[in-house]
């Protein structure tokens, strides 16, 4: 076994630091599995789940990091497509699966919106999420351009543009890490990777430049381009050269930006038009406390379209998002507990049990929508038995939680009836 695992790693850096990698991931699912003998399946998926994905993303970082310093052009770049596809894969995955089921990030949600318990706003102003995807797309394009194409062949004002665009991308990519870290560290990590692979790309750039000597002898009519022909043929002063050309080239993207609805300042304010994040210059207004009800939260969560949201109302002591069908629903509670308290106390000590841990995982909108919609025979149910049983069951609706007049709709003035 272990000979077979050094022939096949033997020259293959990549993987080997696979193998290594999954490895690591057994080591860790031993130390805090304690049952994983007595269950090796899941204790094989434990380990390739924790190798494959935490510990592989970091070791690609550490690869990257050690590619900086030493010269390995294969290695170098089996490593960056590796390490760009399952990136931009793993950030992907993460996002709809970490954040998307747990709900924390709202990413559509900029900073004047009221979110609900730890949701957190948007680290990119959704009004500038063009820009920052223009800026990244020109440095992807200017990173396939310098790895893709032979340097000797293309002219040095190209190549030279190629490293403004790199470094326009490697930009996006510092903003948003110092956006989100360290809070999202695990989304830190494919951007830091392409600022490493970007490096390297304009250092290999430089050391695979080997001159033109029919452009260096031309000679041209102003002296200026005489000059900066002599410049752009010393590879050595490209990396400042893409430095002081990404500014007219970052202009000239803004102004195409502009005429497609985008400030011009729009760089800046895609981060600083946010709150939660390190960047931001704005202050959210206060979440709202979730209600361990079904129904509350699904009227706090769910699309407004779909769960119609009538005004706020209080309950136990935090202020809750109220729409018709948690009315309803308490107000069967309150008949149910006034008429039959024996069944009242099993109805709540089984939602007790099981209630609440389903309660917690409503955490998206479109979660809350499909509660919503499942709970609708059991709302008409509530509603029957409502008038069947009351004399003035809307009465008994509408007083359910404390609340205020809803803004632009006139509320009858004759008091409730009592009651019964």
């Amino acid at each position: 076994m272990i000979k077979w695992i050094r022939n096949i790693t033997k020259g293959h850096w990549n993987r080997a630091a696979f193998l290594a990698s999954v490895a690591m991931g057994f080591i860790v699912a031993l130390t805090y599995w304690e049952d994983i003998l007595q269950n090796p399946l899941a204790g094989l998926l434990a380990g390739v789940g924790f190798g494959v994905f935490l510990i592989y993303p970091l070791v690609l970082t550490l690869m990257n990091v050690v590619l900086l310093f030493r010269k390995a052009e294969k290695t170098s770049r089996t490593t960056e497509r590796i390490t760009i596809l399952l990136g931009i894969w793993y950030t992907l995955l993460y996002m709809a699966l970490i954040e998307g089921l747990t709900g924390m990030v709202q990413y559509r949600a900029d900073w004047q919106e009221v979110l609900f318990a730890d949701q957190l706003h948007t680290p990119v102003w959704t009004e500038a999420w063009l820009t920052v995807g223009v800026l990244s797309g020109v440095g992807i394009l200017g990173y396939l351009l310098l790895s893709l194409r032979d340097i000797n062949r293309m002219p040095p004002l190209i190549t030279v543009s190629a490293i403004a665009a790199v470094y326009i991308g490697m930009m996006v990519c510092g903003l948003w890490i110092a956006q989100v870290f360290p809070r999202e560290f695990m989304l830190c990590l494919l951007p830091l990777n392409c600022i490493l692979i970007g490096i390297k790309t304009i250092r290999n750039t430089v050391q695979e430049w080997q001159g033109d000597s029919g452009n260096q002898e031309k000679q041209f009519q102003w002296q200026w381009l005489n000059r900066l022909n002599g410049l752009l043929m010393n590879s050595a002063h490209w990396p400042v050269a893409g430095l002081i050309l990404m500014v007219p080239l970052l202009g000239i993207l803004v102004a195409v930006l502009v005429l497609f609805g985008q400030q011009p300042d729009s760089v800046i304010q895609a981060w600083t038009e946010t709150a939660d994040w390190n960047l931001s210059q704005r202050t959210a207004p206060p979440n709202l406390a979730y209600d361990e009800h079904y129904l509350c939260t699904v009227a706090a969560q769910g699309h407004p379209k779909v769960v119609k949201p009538l005004r706020k109302g209080m309950r136990h002591g935090h202020e809750v998002t109220v729409n018709r069908q948690l009315c309803i629903a308490n107000a069967f509670e309150q008949v149910l507990e006034e008429r039959l308290p024996r069944l009242h106390r099993g109805v709540r000590r089984f939602y007790d049990t099981y209630g609440f841990p389903v309660a917690r995982l409503i955490r998206t909108e479109y979660a809350a929508d499909v509660v919503y919609v499942l709970m609708k025979p059991l709302e008409w149910i509530f509603l029957m038995v409502l008038y069947l049983v009351d004399v003035e069951p809307e009465n008994r609706i509408a007083v359910q939680y404390p609340h205020s007049p809803l803004q632009g709709r006139k509320l009858s003035q004759k008091p409730p009836a009592k009651l019964p």
